[in-house]
């Protein structure tokens, strides 16, 4: 018996942690393979202001699922015969709700509101992940549309003139 609650608990919390890994991120040095070798539309513009967030995260109900099996063995231990399926029920509820919020609080992510006025001043707002670049207002960049989503990125300086 022993030998599969702590089968059991391995199993919930390597699908918990496989689960939480593949999130998507908002980060813009990250591509997604369908991302790949596409055309993108590209638009020049200015910084207008730059503002830290946060992006809220995910609850896709598979740290609640990992939290109620391991809460539902945990509980059905507490107590003897008689009183196991009440702790179970109970380990099992409480179980959920606190991996539900651990999922929620792992995949939390930095970002960065991004206002820019293009060159002919229309004005647009990107939200993305925190990168590797920094932004200040000011800042000459490029709007990097692909299929629907767009990301901003310094514009690279001029290449010099040959001849």
């Amino acid at each position: 018996m022993k030998h599969i609650i702590s089968t059991t608990i391995g199993v919930a919390a390597l699908l918990a942690v496989s689960l939480l890994s593949g999130c998507v991120t908002a980060n813009p040095d990250v591509y997604q393979p369908y991302q790949t070798q596409r055309m993108s539309q590209v638009l020049d513009a200015t910084i207008i202001s730059v503002r830290p967030i946060v992006v809220d995260g995910q609850q896709s109900g598979a740290g609640g699922m990992a939290g109620g099996v391991v809460g539902a063995v945990a509980g059905s231990s507490v107590g003897g015969r008689r009183d196991g399926g009440v702790g179970s029920v109970i380990g099992m509820v409480a179980g959920a709700v606190i991996g539900n919020a651990i999922e929620r609080n792992a995949t939390k992510e930095n970002a960065l509101e991004i206002i820019v006025q293009l060159r002919n001043g229309e004005r647009r707002a990107i939200v993305q992940g925190m990168g590797s670049e920094n932004f200040a207002q000011g800042d000459q960049v490029m709007l990097i549309s692909t299929g629907g989503r767009t990301r901003i990125t310094h514009t690279p300086p001029p290449a010099p003139r040959q001849g």
